[in-house]
């Protein structure tokens, strides 16, 4: 059974205007926003969320706000993955405790691990919980790629059943898509869902989706309903507002798009800085063609 399919949406983390605490408040509406833009789940405190500078009260509570919000309707996904097996470990029961639905758990960074260094890793994570493990690959941020055989290994778990496909290399997807199909496949880039879909995915984790929940799900939903061409002329769409959203590293985009669209969002955390003045068009020109303002 999938942990889910359609869209799920990468979080962002409302901040207090001060930066120094989660805006609960915002956080709640937020949620309801994308409950009412059919998203089939959320991912909380992952790279969007800016986990990485929460501390781990902070992460607790926000995932413990978004399941007490979402009351079962969807799955949440909590993000508690590390470069430090143990703490990923201890930040997955808790989760688990808490009534995650499943998580997601990024390739350490930084150790720069062996591929069987992976497979030691996810193994043991994967052990500690009952809950699944969606597997999380983003080169581009960790400076480690999980090889298509080493996917397919960790695959034989019972307890590993997603991958989070974030490297951009079509052709390595394809791969871990044939050799991992045991396994349910999202896309880990806005400008990829359509292509993914058409291998074997599952669906998304996005970042479009924070400002756009009803046109993400409804590429997802009208691929696998067969409705190819419309499916590609939202992945059309939501590539020029994935265009916009990733002019700067995320999630400083989406958090400024976000802001224009009139959510609490506070600003992002240091070392990440606000939205250039010069990428402000940009990203207004976007949510406008898009209909967001």
């Amino acid at each position: 059974m999938s942990i889910f399919t359609g869209s799920g949406t990468a979080l962002v983390t409302p901040f207090t205007a001060d930066g120094k605490g989660v805006n609960f408040d915002a956080l709640e509406k937020i949620i309801d926003f994308q409950l009412n833009g059919c998203t089939d789940a959320l991912i909380i405190t992952g790279t969007t969320g800016e986990a990485s500078t929460m501390t781990s009260k902070e992460k607790l509570d926000t995932l413990g706000c978004a399941i007490d919000r979402v009351k079962g309707k969807i799955p949440v996904i909590a993000g508690t993955g590390n470069n430090n097996t143990a703490q990923s470990i201890e930040n997955s029961l808790e989760a688990q405790k808490m009534g995650a639905d499943g998580v997601l758990i990024v390739t350490p960074y930084y150790n720069k691990a062996t591929q069987e260094g992976l497979i030691a890793h996810y193994t043991a994570i994967a052990e500690a919980i009952d809950i699944p493990v969606i597997v999380y690959n983003v080169p581009s941020r960790t400076g480690l790629n999980i090889a298509p055989a080493t996917m397919a290994r960790l695959g034989e778990h019972k307890n590993i059943r997603g991958i989070k496909e974030a490297s951009g290399n079509i052709a390595q997807i394809v791969n871990v898509a044939r050799s991992c199909r045991n396994m349910d496949l999202y896309s880990g880039n806005d400008d990829q869902v359509v292509p993914i879909l058409s291998v074997g995915g599952k669906g998304v984790i996005s970042v479009v989706s924070n400002v756009a929940p009803k046109l993400t799900h409804d590429m997802v939903m009208a691929f696998l309903e067969g409705d190819t061409k419309k499916a590609m002329e939202l992945q059309y769409a939501a590539a020029d507002l994935s265009d916009a959203l990733f002019c700067e590293v995320n999630p400083i985009p989406v958090k400024a798009a976000m802001a224009m669209m009139g959510f609490e969002v506070g600003p992002v955390r240091l070392p990440l800085t606000p939205l250039s003045q010069g990428a402000v068009p940009k990203v207004e020109g976007a949510l406008k063609r898009a209909g967001l303002i």
